[in-house]
């Protein structure tokens, strides 16, 4: 796969000059910071010297793909924050930084002594991202949390299968990636406020329930209107029809959605059943939803007597909103995603080259851009605390009392 033509090691950026401090772990603190990064911020993983951040640990053919992804353009300092010389290397550097990031159980920080009013009194522009799984606040605020809790317990798994099947969740780190996002909003959202108040810092409380929660839109205003829980739907939705995902005549699978009546209308011509747009049973949207199988049964009969390349050509000649349904492998082949370089190959020191997701969004005039790999463990450790004015006997000391890890000198 070629190497993304923004792979500049020295590419200016917009976010140059920020400086993050990385505390989190695993993917909703990850998530947040590739952002900042991605757009150029020094983003600094604050690592234990010995595993380092546990997503390294997550591996595929024993290759920590998940660290590779998730922590390019990073810098990592290794450091050992149980002793009190690493505890203080951390608080000199968070008096350099723009943002913090941390996901500890509340109360984590202030134990380690940084609560956020001793961080402000040193750095009073700082903006603190508190990451965790129910809030800084609340009856659960103590309770370990992880997506696949409040993936459940948002209404969102209630929400996600079949009816007549168990809830299901999602496969991946859904509720972790989304707080993420909404990280990136929030600190940028709390840089901007700095910017026009004079240097002024705050906590942003980022638990992962809210934002999953979000992500269900207005069912808790559907339930005030009609006091009834919505049941789990498949592939097909309450709010428009058809809408479903169809079987094709080669084994592959097509999806529809029909969310427009105009669309609806094309549906039905290039079915070859017009008449099911004044049929009493699916004349307006409401209609539809209320007869879903009747309405769909022709649909699924046009596209399993069909290719999925038969498919697709008369749906987009008719102007139908379809899409086919892909795997990996077919969604790295499609010349769309290969035209946009959707996915893009970064260098890699094990692989060659390792595939993962471009920068999003995309800026016109400052765009992000992938300038380094994921960083092997402690790799910047040196530099770092040079920046900090700490001078080779120091750093030998610290060396010898296992204070700090770098990669070998072959590494």
């Amino acid at each position: 796969m070629a190497i993304p033509k923004q792979f500049e090691p020295e590419a200016a950026c917009a976010l140059d000059g920020v400086r993050v401090v990385d505390l989190s772990r695993l993917v909703a603190g990850n998530m947040l910071t590739l952002q900042l990064a991605d757009f150029g911020a020094e983003v600094i993983k604050i690592e234990d010297p010995v595993n380092g951040d546990p997503l390294r640990a997550w591996r595929v053919n024993d290759i920590s793909i998940h660290w590779k992804t998730y922590a390019r353009n990073k810098k990592s300092l290794a450091i050992d924050l149980r002793s009190e010389r690493g505890r203080k290397i951390l608080s000199d550097l968070i008096a350099t930084a723009d943002v913090l990031v941390e996901n500890f159980r509340p109360g984590g920080l202030e134990k380690m002594g940084f609560a956020p009013e001793l961080l402000h009194a040193r750095n009073p522009g700082l903006i603190i991202v508190r990451i965790s799984g129910w809030g800084q606040t609340g009856p659960y605020r103590s309770r370990p949390g992880f997506g696949t809790l409040v993936e459940g317990m948002s209404g969102f798994a209630s929400r996600n299968g079949f009816p007549d099947r168990p809830p299901v969740l999602p496969p991946l780190s859904l509720a972790d990636m989304v707080a993420g996002i909404y990280g990136f909003g929030s600190t940028m959202v709390a840089l901007r406020h700095r910017e026009v108040s004079g240097g002024k810092g705050q906590v942003i409380d980022l638990p992962l329930l809210d934002p999953i929660f979000s992500v269900l839109g207005p069912e808790a205003g559907i339930y005030q209107l009609t006091g009834e829980i919505r049941p789990r739907t498949g592939s097909r939705s309450l709010t428009a029809a058809p809408r479903n995902t169809f079987r094709t005549s080669d084994g592959r699978w097509i999806a529809i959605s029909a969310s427009m009546q105009v669309v609806v209308e094309r549906l039905f011509r290039a079915i070859g059943r017009p008449d099911m747009i004044t049929d009493p049973r699916f004349r307006t949207n409401s209609e539809r939803i209320q007869n879903a199988d009747a309405c769909e049964e022709p649909i699924a009969e046009f596209i399993a007597a069909r290719t999925l390349d038969e498919n697709m050509a008369a749906f987009e000649k008719a102007e139908v909103t379809a899409a086919p349904i892909y795997d990996i492998d077919q969604f790295i082949d499609d010349p769309h995603v290969q035209a946009r370089e959707i996915v893009v190959g970064l260098p890699d020191a094990e692989l060659g080259t390792v595939s993962m997701h471009n920068v999003v969004p995309r800026l016109g005039e400052t765009p992000g851009k992938i300038r380094t790999p994921a960083p092997d463990l402690g790799e910047h450790t040196v530099a770092i605390l040079r920046s900090l004015g700490i001078d080779d006997v120091e750093l030998e000391a610290l060396r010898d009392g296992k204070v700090i890890a770098e990669p070998p000198a072959s590494a």
